[in-house]
């Protein structure tokens, strides 16, 4: 499964209606870096953390999700 953490930060700020400026702002970086964030397939678990926490959405849950069930769950 191919997670592409950009997009899915990208479409969530969308779907809560803020911009760009916004998220920005409570993260503490520049246009240009927000827009190379929005294109990485992946970022450092520390600003996904952060932007998790502003935006009140669980992105690690979509890794979490696509890992496959150790092969002892039934126990």
């Amino acid at each position: 499964m191919q997670i592409h953490i950009g997009n899915l930060i990208r479409a969530e700020l969308r779907r809560q209606g803020h911009t760009n400026e916004w998220l920005m702002e409570r993260i503490g970086v520049s246009e240009r870096t927000l827009q190379r964030l929005f294109n990485k397939p992946s970022i450092d678990t520390r600003q996904l953390y952060l932007i998790s926490s502003v935006l009140g959405m669980d992105f690690f849950r979509h890794y979490s999700e696509a890992l496959p069930t150790p092969p002892n769950a039934d126990i």
